[in-house]
Formats: C-alpha cells, sequence, structure tokens
C-alpha cells in the first residue's frame, strides 16, 4: 500500500467566490456537496494549483482571484506530504493580466513550482474532460502530458523549451533571409527536446497499458488500449540519437512549406493520442457517452495506482461530480476503488444521498455561496 498523502488544513483568501475559508480535514475522504454555483469546484481549484501548472481550470491567475479583491489571491494548506509535513502557500499579488504565481513552502519561497512534486502529486477528473475522446487533439495532448508530469517533474520544463525554440525557429523562418546557422541551431535544440517529450510520452503509455493488461480480468469501469500517433511514427524502437537526426532532417527539409504555414508543421506538438475501449474492440470516440466517461474514470483511476506505485505515495484525487450519471452499484464500487488506492480524495456532487456507499470513509461537507459548513 503506498504511503498516504493527505490534506490537514486549507485556507483561502480571495479565491474565486471565497473571501476567507479555513478547513481542519484529517485522512478521510472530502466529500462537497450543494447546489450547482455554491463553488465546489472552486475549492476543488484551489486544491489542484498544488501542484504545477494553471490548475484543473488552467485559468489566467487575474481570473482566479475574487472580484475586487486589491492584493490577488492566496491558497495555503498544510499536507502529511511525501516527505513529511509541509506547510504550502501559493498565490498571487495584484489583479493584472500576466502576474506570476508566488509558492512558499515552510514559510521559504521556492525556486519553482516543480518543488512541489517532492511533496504530493494531484490528479484530476471533471466533467470539462467528458469531450476528451470527441475534442480536438491538443487536449489529449494535455491530458498525456498531465500523465507524464506526475512521474517525470521535468516533463513540464521540456515541453515548455520546445515551445520557445518552435515560437523562434518560426519568427526566423518569417524573416525575408533567414539566419541559416541560427536555425539549425534552433531545430538542434527542438529536436533535444521534442524527442525526449515524446519518449517520456510513450514510457508512460507504456506503463499505464501494462498496469491495466494486468487488473484487466478484474475490472469494473473498462479498460483502454492507448497509442500514440503523429509524430516519427515511422521510427519507433529507434535509439534516441537516431530519432533527434531523423527530426532534426524533417525540420530542415520542411523550411520552406513552414514558412510559408506560418508555423511547425512536424513535432511532438502534433501528436495524438488514440484511445480504444478494450473490451469493445472500438474507438473511443465511437463509444457511447455512458461508455466514455466509464472508459475514462477506468483510465484516470488507472493512471492514479501507477503513480501511487512508481512513487511509493498515493496521489491526491480531485473527482468533480464523479457520482452523476453512475447507477448505485457502480458509485459503491468506485468508492471502493478510490479508497483502495490509499490516498485521500474530495468528491463534489449536489447530492449527498449519491455517496451513502462511502460511509465512514468520508468527511461531508455541504458549501453554499462561498461557505463550508460541516
Amino acid at each position: 500500500m503506498p504511503h498516504k498523502v493527505f490534506l490537514t488544513r486549507l485556507k483561502l483568501t480571495d479565491f474565486r467566490n471565497y473571501a476567507a475559508l479555513s478547513l481542519d480535514l484529517d485522512q478521510r475522504h472530502v466529500v462537497l456537496t450543494g447546489e450547482n454555483g455554491a463553488g465546489k469546484t472552486n475549492l476543488m481549484e484551489a486544491v489542484s494549483l498544488l501542484s504545477p501548472g494553471r490548475g484543473l481550470r488552467r485559468a489566467a491567475y487575474a481570473d482566479v482571484a475574487r472580484v475586487g479583491a486589491p492584493d490577488g489571491f492566496s491558497v495555503f494548506a498544510v499536507v502529511d506530504g511525501m516527505e513529511g509535513p509541509v506547510e504550502i502557500g501559493t498565490g498571487t499579488q495584484g489583479t493584472e493580466e500576466g502576474q506570476s504565481r508566488r509558492l512558499r513552502l515552510n514559510g521559504t519561497p521556492a525556486r519553482t513550482v516543480d518543488e512541489l512534486t517532492d511533496h504530493l502529486r494531484v490528479l484530476w477528473l471533471t466533467p470539462a474532460m467528458d469531450g476528451l475522446f470527441t475534442g480536438p487533439s491538443v487536449d489529449r495532448r494535455r491530458f498525456l502530458d498531465r500523465l507524464v508530469l506526475s512521474l517525470d517533474p521535468e516533463h513540464g520544463r521540456r515541453a515548455s523549451e520546445f515551445d520557445r525554440a518552435m515560437r523562434s525557429r518560426n519568427r526566423l523562418l518569417a524573416e525575408f533571409r533567414p539566419d541559416s546557422a541560427w536555425l539549425s541551431a534552433l531545430e538542434r535544440e527542438m529536436a533535444g527536446l521534442g524527442v525526449s517529450m515524446e519518449l517520456a510520452r510513450q514510457e508512460m503509455l507504456g506503463l499505464l497499458t501494462a498496469l491495466v493488461e494486468r487488473s484487466q480480468s478484474n475490472a469494473t469501469f473498462p479498460s483502454a488500449r492507448l497509442a500514440l500517433a503523429g509524430f516519427l511514427d515511422d521510427c519507433r524502437g529507434l535509439p534516441a540519437y537516431d530519432l533527434e537526426e531523423r527530426y532534426i532532417a524533417m525540420l530542415a527539409e520542411g523550411r520552406a512549406r513552414d514558412a510559408a504555414a506560418g508555423r511547425t508543421l512536424d513535432g511532438p506538438h502534433r501528436s495524438d493520442l488514440l484511445i480504444r475501449h478494450q473490451e469493445k474492440d472500438m474507438e473511443a470516440e465511437r463509444c457511447s457517452t455512458g461508455e466514455q466517461k466509464a472508459l475514462l474514470i477506468g483510465l484516470v483511476l488507472a493512471h492514479a495506482r501507477l503513480v501511487g506505485d512508481m512513487t511509493g505515495h498515493a496521489p491526491v484525487l480531485l473527482l468533480d461530480e464523479i457520482a452523476a450519471h453512475l447507477d448505485q452499484g457502480r458509485r459503491a464500487a468506485l468508492f471502493d476503488l478510490v479508497d483502495a488506492l490509499g490516498g485521500q480524495a474530495f468528491m463534489t456532487g449536489t447530492d449527498r444521498a449519491m455517496f451513502e456507499a462511502l460511509g465512514e470513509r468520508g468527511h461531508y461537507l455541504t458549501v453554499a455561496n462561498g461557505r463550508v459548513s460541516g
């Protein structure tokens, strides 16, 4: 059983519709119930900011601060984490667009937000992800990269540096006579970063596929078969050096085409995650809405289990409206699976009765108009 990571305190200041909030928690799962718009998802969004990135809504920081708040927002949490108890404080100052995020660990400024992954891993499933299988490929890439980031904190840095180098190449290609030596240097940098990103994605899919196959016989939710396509598809299995040289050649040969298009047309930013319903041997986008929801739940739970197995520490799970559209039997099975992961989960719903099967394993809170009561 992985070590349990859990929040023991959560304090919000000027966060969304919360002027101020202080919650004392324990190891139990946190169940937030209340009407739509009460602030349940806002609270979970605050917890998601205990991980690198912009949280489960990917919102601009200026949009997160409560309307009229003069000094931005703050989120403070006490966590029994991967390296022991830790106090985490994050937030912003001011309300202008482009503001930066601040992070303090045990009262000391952190060098980067990636340090959060030393203390906890936060994973989530929200209703906005229900269109993952039928939406644009960028959503599936973002989903996959979050999976990778939970095990490889450097993945986010590589992706950011690749995007920076690619934007520089695009700007250079727009010039009348671009400097070929500078282009070559940028393309070599892109190749090193891009291939590393793609290999990390492939490794994650391999680990997740192996775990799904091991647990397929007693699965409550359907299994997903995963594959990656759209970048270096004909080069699978080659050493990293050969992949980099192949990508460098592709970029050099595609300069005129990319200049005409105004963007780079080959690279890891063009990859797509292909997902099939394994038991039905059917593309996920062709499955019914209910089957897609069940498939997504199974995939997220499998990934959470993988994170626990690989790190030795169970992740914190954020499951927004997770019980909706599930019958009573499947809800009970879901709660058992979540509990068996060994971590703390935050779950939301409009009706507390939907969580009856969770029993005493849950810490039940009611949310109304930015206020939380026990």
